[in-house]
């Protein structure tokens, strides 16, 4: 019985120097939702406008435009302006399914552009590391980065 105390007390030490930081790292992961947000200089329409003008220039396929207020509107709901921006390059974007093939969950590229209450405009699309990381992908860094230089540049367009 007293081994049984004493190894009940060694495991209640172990965790109470190791459960913390194991908790903290739980919620670091939990509270980073991978979602980059740009400002933009100008309204929902001339910012959605800008990124297709963009993405047209780069020769990016464009896949299309989801206008989430007018469907959302006319379903009854009260929607602020919100429109995803569709596009992506097969020829990158499919690496990232060959690697795993959940990742097509998050190609094409989406960029949510919306208004907030406020009236500021934002263009939102999900960072690149966190895709790789969320489908435990390691063997494509070098088309990671080239995707994320492309995005960046991409959503540049909202700036004056």
């Amino acid at each position: 019985m007293w081994n049984s105390i004493k190894s009940a007390a060694a495991s209640a030490v172990v965790l109470a120097f190791v459960m913390p930081g194991l908790i903290a790292h739980a919620r670091a992961d939990s509270t980073s939702d991978g979602v980059v947000t740009v400002k933009s200089d100008y309204p929902v329409a001339e910012t959605v406008s800008r990124i297709k003008r963009d993405v047209a220039k780069k020769g990016i396929m464009f896949f299309g435009v989801i206008d989430q207020a007018k469907l959302g509107n006319a379903a009854g709901n009260q929607v602020l302006p919100s429109r995803l921006v569709m596009f992506g390059n097969p020829a990158l974007g499919t690496t990232f399914v060959t690697a795993n093939q959940k990742a097509g969950l998050d190609w094409p590229v989406r960029v949510l552009v919306y208004q907030e209450a406020d009236g500021g405009v934002y263009a939102a699309y999900t960072d690149f590391g966190w895709i790789a990381k969320r489908h435990g992908i390691t063997s494509r860094d070098k088309e990671f980065a080239m995707a994320t230089e492309v995005i960046r540049s991409v959503t540049s367009a909202v700036h004056k």
